[in-house]
């Protein structure tokens, strides 16, 4: 099947049995086999390196990550040796890898699990149109909604067709790939709990796939309260019979340490690790995605990328808008918990990292726990917190956090929160990595910004007077929106004199490529039907996150910390600013170059 998008279905869903690596050394695949792979790109051709076949995970058998639980997959006959090399290929894999080729050999069921909630609506069900008007879906594919609603398959439809939209670059008609998409999208209605109605569920699906390989992934776009339930019904009574079952699980993963690791030892009495795809959206930007690009392979950055020449690195996460009576989630959470612990950390360690032997995605899984668990425990006097309040602009009032009416009376719950954060190894010691987010500031915008040190005896600091900042080589990363790399430079101004401006290398996206940026959500929903675990979140790195962020959360809540006041539609409390002169920072989204 040919692919506009260059990444092959058949490498991960579409044309039968998915692999994936196994350890030791791989033979090269047979000629034949390795041809359906060069057409899935780069990335799917490294995944034909392992020849181990995921259908034993959807039959429960456990990874070998599981540690303590004794690997009960049956131990292949180790290859023949013709003319002093091993074999390509044992005769059982050929055939399960015979099979990518073949269209018809595999389907795949996407289930959405909570398929009436806003997340469904918004996100899910148009990131799985966008890969399906651009052929990214395998041939064979099914989606159903599944949630407690009395819905039929036409009033699902109906739903979701009132939130899919097309791409700019338009290559076919765009009502009637939606006609053909909307056709292969079926409802069925049932309790979170029951085995029974999965079970049913389980029955429409198998209609639906034939004698095909069956695999299924399953997206739980529900409260973490009743995921164990789900995966408790799914797995026992609608999990595949011939091919993988998969899960994605959306944040939050818990609320504290104790709690995310009840909730994975929970999925892991009936899923293995490589089953579950725990979802990070932000992990699936363009710009996240492009931070590995930028530095592994342009010389001009990776020798700069230490202590030796980098003075402090910012990541800044900002909303302009309120919980706009969606308290309720947030109260019980607060921002550290909904950005810092999971998007910005996850951006910190994918930034920070150690260079990994692969693009494999153990590899940089491994790099990135490495980081996390470098890391000082953050101490509360390295962090400020904030709560938004009331503030009237242009004649328009603006309400507080507290003024909505789905937050408690007299919360505490910040808002706003910066952090500086240390990573005890030899090429980051001493750098503070500054973290703030917030809602009701005065943009919405999120960027990685690095700084680099003072020019030793700057020649020209003369120019810039006493304010050497002014001087300060700058990366900019903007995640969004409106992305774009930039960086500040020094450079003179035309002329007879010697005056100095401070100007930007930029490499503005909408202006570069007239490409649309796939939406986050979509690169992730392709990576788990493909296999691709590069971007999802392992169970020991969740467990790193936790510990360096739960001793602060508690001590927050025990000693009930009151949050700085500022005015909606500011640029936070003043503290955050105080907290950056600690360690001789300003904050560079202040700057009115920007």
């Amino acid at each position: 099947m040919a692919l506009s998008c260059m990444r092959c279905p058949a490498a991960g869903a579409g044309g039968g049995a998915v692999v994936r690596r196994a350890a030791g050394p791989h033979p090269p695949p047979p000629p034949s086999v390795a041809f359906s792979f060069a057409r899935c790109g780069g990335r799917s051709a490294a995944a034909a390196a392992g020849w181990r076949i995921d259908a034993v995970a959807g039959k429960g058998v456990k990874s070998p990550m599981d540690t303590g639980v004794e690997n009960t997959a049956t131990t292949s006959a180790p290859p023949k040796v013709e003319n002093g090399t091993p074999s390509a290929i044992t005769v059982e894999e050929f055939e399960d890898l015979a099979a990518l080729s073949k269209d018809d050999e595999a389907s795949v069921s996407i289930t959405v699990v909570g398929a009436s909630g806003d997340l469904a609506k918004k996100k899910i069900f148009p990131a799985l149109f966008a890969l399906y008007y651009e052929d990214c879906l395998p041939k064979h594919f099914s989606i159903f909604g599944y949630a407690r609603s009395k819905m039929t398959d036409a009033e699902l439809r109906d739903m979701v067709s009132k939130t899919l939209t097309c791409r700019i670059d338009k290559r076919e008609n765009c009502s009637e790939k939606m006609e053909e998409f909307l056709k292969r999208c079926f409802y069925h209605s049932g309790q979170y709990d029951s085995e029974t109605d999965f079970m049913e569920l389980g029955k429409k699906i198998k209609e639906h796939e034939g004698p095909r390989v069956s695999n299924r992934l399953f997206y739980l776009s529900i409260p973490p309260n009743i995921f164990l339930d789900v995966v408790k019904c799914a797995s026992r009574s609608a999990s595949s019979e011939n091919g993988w079952t998969r899960v994605i699980v959306e944040k939050p993963f818990g609320r504290d340490s104790e709690s995310s690791a009840a909730l994975t030892r929970g999925l892991k009495q009936y899923l293995v690790e490589d089953q579950i795809f725990r979802i990070d959206h932000y992990l699936g930007k363009e710009l996240v995605e492009n931070l590995s690009v930028l530095r592994f392979s342009n010389l001009v950055f990776e020798p700069l990328w230490s202590r030796q020449y980098i003075r402090n690195v910012q990541l800044i996460f900002s909303e302009d808008f309120g919980t706009e009576g969606r308290g309720g989630y947030f109260d019980s959470y607060g921002i550290i918990r909904d950005i810092m612990q999971n998007h910005l950390l996850q951006i910190l360690a994918l930034f920070a990292m150690e260079t990994p032997i692969s693009l494999e995605a153990e590899d940089i899984r491994n790099e990135k726990v490495k980081v996390l668990r470098s890391m000082k425990p953050l101490q509360l006097e390295d962090v400020v917190v904030g709560q938004y309040k009331s503030h009237t602009k242009g004649g328009i009032t603006y309400p507080g956090y507290t003024d909505d009416k789905t937050v408690p009376k007299g919360s505490l719950a910040p808002t706003f929160a910066a952090a500086a954060l240390f990573i005890n190894n030899a090429r980051w010691d001493g750098v503070p990595f500054l973290m703030k987010a917030g809602k009701a500031l005065h943009t919405k915008q999120a960027e990685i910004r690095v700084q680099f040190r003072h020019v030793p005896g700057n020649l020209y600091k003369g120019a810039f007077g006493t304010d050497l900042d002014r001087a300060t080589n700058e990366l900019v990363i903007r995640v969004q929106p409106d992305e774009a790399i930039y960086l500040k430079i020094n450079n003179k101004i035309p002329g007879l004199g010697m005056r100095l401006d401070r100007s930007n290398l930029n490499l503005h996206y909408a202006a570069r490529y007239s490409k649309e940026i796939p939406d986050a959500y979509e690169r992730l929903l392709l990576d788990a039907i493909e296999g691709e675990r590069r971007l999802f979140i392992r169970s020991d790195e969740l467990d790193a996150a936790w510990e360096l962020f739960t001793p602060l959360l508690k001590e927050l809540e025990q000693k009930r910390t009151a949050p700085e006041l500022y005015p909606y539609g500011s640029r936070g409390p003043v503290g955050a600013h105080y907290l950056a002169a600690k360690y001789n920072v300003r904050w560079g989204d202040l700057s009115s170059e920007d």
